[in-house]
Formats: structure tokens, C-alpha cells, sequence
């Protein structure tokens, strides 16, 4: 029989070494190879030997399926993430900072589901590896959930949980609690290493796909915000879920970066309150209820996360440099854009910004991807440039190219029916294609200022600050 002998493998993408080395040379990580044993080979399986399997049904594409079932969790904001409910037989895999609310919003979702609704009578298991009993019944009763029937457990060996798994006929849910915390006496590895982490939530994936219930994990992250572990755990589950913001913050946004039943990139947002957390159903009004309309580097931006329109207001600060280097510091936007937009700015429109030190911030904790954010973030550089406020009644979004162009974004309507909704007279836009017929109903009484270039954005900050308006640039130049 072989022997059986030790192997390295890199605990941020599990890729395997003969021996230990500082860094990895399929990732770029420092110091993430760890000790394993490594099992001797078994020799070739069923499927090697051709032996025991049985033919496979292929079918056509025409057709239809009826939705998957799904139980609502009781709270609408983490329903619409997940895409309407958790589907049974599914695994969703739950990330975010330590303290920012993953075990409170589980263990208010796993509460209500216990104590019934459309699916009464299931019940709902709660299993810590982090906690003691003692620990989460404290946490429930802060939260005003003691007389919950939901069903708790200690636990970190996989073997014992599965045993008890095993023996639940009616659970609808399962919260594992974290996933790091879980090991398997067969490997000779310390929990919340590659060989652990994916081992144990193979194990319960399988679980929950035979059994029938919708299976929770929670997951550690690491210093950069991606989840602790390989990454093939994300490819494993069927949605992704992570709480963006900060703890000293009130704001949590609940983001799917990947859901095989709903949306992705939908959000939910919620406060954290003494009572837990609370959902916020209109999170516009509440990201825009301390705004001062009044304040210079200030403009307010429709966005679109996943199906949700969202407005946020974008601040910007200019102040002179005292060092050699400006510094550009940057909260929930990308640093590498908020650059290019300023060299937009210099070269297409004449503005002077490379000698300020700039900050930027997205008010309210929330994080921004999408390019239609340019023209709000480069409305409120000029706007702290030139120390002329922005209109308190008019938002922006659109996407800038390298040229100084302003580019078409999608859902132009889903976010000028939000601004209207909140009471916005104004939308800078940018220019659309002519199209036949007349604009929404809906769209009535908002004044639009459709812009091509980035010069017709800083024209009127230039007017009003007393300068020289620049001028757009010519592609071709005239000969001689």
C-alpha cells in the first residue's frame, strides 16, 4: 500500500506545491502555503473502469419549467436579493467583515421561518462552530426573538452534524455559522484550510440537494473583502451574497455577486438598530436625507444596482497639495476611474486639478460600479474646483469617454422615474438617439439637459465662476 505523504497547498487558491516556498506561484500570495497530508492514490474508480453507470436523458430546448418554490424569509429586502425567497435544495454562501450583522440578519431570517407563515410546521436549525448556545440565545433576546421556535446547536465537527442532518426529515433551513469553523476528523489539516473548507461544504451541498432544505453558509473574509478560502467554494453554491459597509456606519447593503435563481448585483439595505437590523424600503430618501444642496463638490447620482434604482449623493473636496505627491483618496468608487476623469478634465476641457489633493466619497456607505457614475463624480470635481454648487434639484449619470464624449448607459428611464418619484426637478443625461413619439407619461414635468461632450458639462460652473468657457477639442486639425 502507498505511503502517504505531506504536500503544500496555498490557502488563498489551493493550488498544491511539493514543498514549502514564500510565495505562490500560481496566485502571487506571500506566506499562504500550508502543510497537508496528502492521501495516497486509491487507484482508478467506477468511472475509470467503465463500469455501473447508466445513460443519460438529453433533451430539447423547447419547452418550459415552472419556477422553483420559495420560502420567504420575513424579511423583503434579504427576499429580494436572494430573488424572491430561498429555494429548497439550494446553498447560498453569506460573506462579509466580522461585526457588520451576518449572524443577526440569519438569525431574524431563520427566526421568522420558524414561527411559520406560508410554510408552517418546517422548522429552522441554526448550528454555531463560533458561538455557544448561550451565546446566540443572548443575541436573540436583544433582538426580541427568545419565543422563536427555531432550533440551535453547537457544533463544529462535520461528521456529528451530518449524523443529525441525516435524521431531519422537515427542516427547511439549515444556518451554518461559519463554514471556516467546520472539519473533518479524516483530514489532517486544521479547520479553515483549503482541504477543510472545501471538503465540509461539499459534504453539506450534497446534504442539501438530497434531503431537500435550504442550506446557509456563512464565510469569513479576508483583509482585501473577498472571501477567506479557495475561490471554488463560490463556484459550488448556488448564490453569493456580501454585506458591504462599514460596522461604525448605520447603513448595511446586502449585494448578490452571483444567483442562480435571481439578479445579480440586486441589493438590500438595511440599518443597524438596537433591535437588529431593519429594512429600508425606500434607501434613495435615506441616502439623500442629510444632503446640502447649498455646498459646492456635491451632486447627487441615479444608479441602477441590479433592479433597484438608487439615488446617492457623490461629494468631492479639492484642497491645495502641501507635499510633493497630491493624494487621492477614494471611498466606495473605483481609484483607477476617479484618475481617469481627471485627466479628462485637464486635457479635454482645460481644467487645473493634478496639483490638489482630492477626495472623493459616496455618502451612506455604498459601494458603485457601474461606469454611469462619471458624470455625477466629474459634476461634483468641477463643482469643488470652480466653488459653484451644483442645482439641488437635478441629478446626473452617464458614462465619459477618453475623448471627453458622454456615453449612453442603460435604464435611462428606471432612473429618471426614481428622480421624479423623490421630488427632482432636473436630469443631465446624455444626448439621445432621436426616437419617434413623445416621452413617458411618467417623465412629465422633468426638465432634461441631454450633453454630448464634457465640455457642456463645465461651460456653466466656468460661467458662473467667471472664467473663460473651454472649448471642445477637434478631433482632426485644420492643415498648414
Amino acid at each position: 500500500m502507498a505511503k502517504d505523504r505531506n504536500r503544500f497547498v496555498c490557502q488563498a487558491c489551493g493550488a498544491v506545491a511539493p514543498k514549502w516556498q514564500g510565495k505562490c506561484d500560481a496566485c502571487g500570495e506571500w506566506n499562504t502555503l500550508q502543510e497537508e497530508l496528502a492521501p495516497a492514490a486509491r487507484g482508478p474508480g467506477p468511472a475509470a473502469k467503465a463500469i455501473g453507470g447508466r445513460q443519460i436523458e438529453f433533451v430539447g430546448l423547447e419547452g418550459s419549467s415552472p419556477p422553483p418554490p420559495r420560502i420567504p424569509t420575513g424579511l423583503p429586502e434579504l427576499d429580494r436579493v436572494l430573488g424572491g425567497g430561498l429555494v429548497p435544495a439550494s446553498a447560498v454562501l453569506v460573506g462579509g467583515d466580522p461585526g457588520i450583522g451576518k449572524s443577526t440578519i440569519l438569525l431574524q431570517a431563520a427566526a421568522r421561518i420558524a414561527q411559520g407563515g406560508p410554510h408552517a410546521g418546517r422548522r429552522a436549525l441554526y448550528i454555531s462552530g463560533e458561538e455557544a448556545v448561550a451565546q446566540v440565545r443572548l443575541r436573540a433576546l436583544r433582538l426580541g426573538l427568545e419565543k422563536a421556535p427555531l432550533e440551535l446547536a453547537a457544533a463544529s465537527a462535520l461528521r456529528d452534524i451530518v449524523a443529525s442532518l441525516e435524521q431531519e426529515a422537515d427542516a427547511a433551513l439549515v444556518v451554518i455559522d461559519s463554514i471556516q469553523t467546520m472539519w473533518l476528523d479524516a483530514l489532517d489539516s486544521a479547520p479553515g484550510t483549503v482541504a477543510q473548507v472545501r471538503t465540509c461544504a461539499a459534504e453539506l451541498i450534497r446534504l442539501a440537494k438530497s434531503r431537500g432544505f435550504a442550506l446557509v453558509l456563512v464565510g469569513h473574509v479576508t483583509k482585501e473583502g473577498t472571501l477567506a478560502g479557495p475561490r471554488v467554494l463560490e463556484h459550488m453554491v448556488d448564490a453569493t451574497l456580501y454585506f458591504e459597509g462599514d460596522r461604525g456606519h448605520q447603513f448595511r447593503i446586502l449585494r448578490a455577486t452571483k444567483n442562480r435563481f435571481g439578479a445579480t448585483d440586486e441589493i438590500g439595505v438595511f440599518e443597524m438598530t438596537e433591535r437588529g437590523l431593519v429594512e429600508v424600503p425606500n434607501p434613495s430618501a435615506l441616502f439623500l436625507a442629510e444632503r446640502r444642496g447649498n455646498v459646492s463638490g456635491s451632486a447627487v447620482f441615479a444608479g441602477i444596482e441590479g433592479t433597484r434604482p438608487v439615488l446617492v449623493e457623490i461629494q468631492a473636496l479639492l484642497a491645495p497639495s502641501t507635499g510633493g505627491s497630491p493624494r487621492r483618496q477614494v471611498v466606495g468608487w473605483d481609484s483607477g476611474r476617479l484618475s481617469m476623469l481627471m485627466a479628462v478634465l485637464e486635457a479635454r476641457c482645460g481644467l487645473t486639478l493634478g496639483q490638489n489633493d482630492v477626495y472623493l466619497n459616496i455618502a451612506g456607505g455604498l459601494r458603485i460600479n457601474e461606469p454611469a457614475a462619471d458624470l455625477a463624480v466629474a459634476a461634483a470635481l468641477v463643482s469643488a474646483a470652480t466653488d459653484r454648487p451644483t442645482d439641488p434639484g437635478t441629478v446626473y449619470f452617464g458614462e465619459v469617454g477618453l475623448s471627453g464624449e458622454i456615453r449612453q448607459v442603460a435604464q435611462a428611464e428606471s432612473r429618471l422615474r426614481e428622480a421624479q418619484k423623490l421630488g427632482f426637478a432636473a436630469a443631465v443625461l446624455p444626448r439621445r438617439i432621436a426616437r419617434g413619439g413623445r416621452a413617458p407619461a411618467a417623465l412629465d414635468g422633468l426638465r432634461l439637459t441631454e450633453i454630448g461632450h464634457m465640455a457642456d458639462l463645465v461651460a456653466p460652473f466656468a460661467a458662473k465662476a467667471g472664467k473663460k468657457e473651454p472649448t471642445r477639442e477637434r478631433e482632426t486639425a485644420k492643415a498648414g
